[in-house]
């Protein structure tokens, strides 16, 4: 591959990764604008922050968000040094932007459902689906996350817990301007917004690690190997109770592998033993 391909190459993987960004940047401001500022919730976000500020500012939300998001960036890179990247950078600047076109275009806007619990149900599920399309790519929205970094740098919170602090903080600020319904709705829809977003982000990539002793062990890793094309570890395993030695054989595999693998031990020895492990996170670490 010459320079021209090379250069050719990185220039299309950059346009490709800035329309996903755009994507998922545009899909997260059409949650905040036609659910979250019709049902007047402060759910989890700089943008719930900025409708509760637009009360006492002469502003549109938008101009609020990018104004919070420029000063949480300059904030940021002051405390936590550039570990945001130009990406971070990017959807910031252009959430706010998305929402500003949307104020243009559509001023009379007020609900899709006339219902603030539906316009919060609708927001929490649009809104994950845009921000798990951003954290793929190794990026945010911005806002929030900025705040929990620096709470994660000097209050040495974990960044989830961190998260989930700021967003019940931007969730009670609609006490200062909202009655108890609102509250309790932003309160919830934050709580519920984390767990629907868990699911959307680490859901589709969970994987399942399955503790298997069969007495077809050979025809189980042969099965392994060659059929699920994955791979496995042999571990000897000693009964508590007679002291007898069994082989253990430990294999990683997605959703469909493990229905695969399920149906073939069902078939080759319904009496095995077998354990089942949920794993959100697999990482290899290799010697330097």
């Amino acid at each position: 591959m010459n320079k021209k391909q090379s250069t050719n190459n990185l220039t299309s993987g950059w346009l490709k990764e800035a329309v996903i960004l755009t994507v998922g940047v545009a899909i997260v401001a059409a949650a905040v604008f036609f659910f979250l500022v019709p049902s007047q919730a402060s759910v989890s976000s700089i943008s719930g922050l900025a409708i509760v500020l637009s009360n006492f500012i002469p502003l549109p939300i938008s101009a609020i968000t990018m104004i919070l998001n420029v000063v949480l960036l300059i904030v940021g890179f002051f405390t936590c040094g550039k570990a945001f990247g130009i990406k971070t950078v990017y959807t910031s600047i252009l959430l706010p932007v998305f929402i500003g076109i949307f104020e243009r275009t559509l001023p009379d806007y007020t609900s899709m459902t006339g219902s603030a619990e539906l316009d919060v149900l609708c927001y929490i599920l649009l809104v994950s689906v845009g921000l798990s399309i951003l954290f793929n790519q190794n990026a945010s929205s911005g806002g929030l996350d900025i705040v929990a970094k620096i709470m994660n740098k000097y209050l040495h919170m974990e960044l989830g817990h961190a998260m989930s602090v700021s967003g019940m903080v931007v969730a009670l600020s609609s006490a200062l301007v909202y009655d108890k319904k609102i509250v309790i709705l932003s309160i919830v829809g934050t709580y519920f917004n984390g767990m629907v977003l868990d699911h959307f982000i680490f859901g589709q990539n969970l994987k399942r690690r399955v503790c298997l002793i069969t007495k077809k062990e050979e025809e189980l890793r042969q099965f392994i190997i060659h059929e699920l094309h994955s791979g496995a570890t042999i571990y000897e395993a000693i009964g508590a109770y007679n002291m007898d030695t069994h082989r253990e054989i430990i294999t990683i595999v997605n959703k469909s592998e493990y229905q695969k693998l399920m149906n073939f031990i069902n078939h080759t020895d319904p009496e095995a033993f077998i354990t089942v492990y949920t794993v959100s996170d697999m990482r290899y670490r290799p010697k330097i």
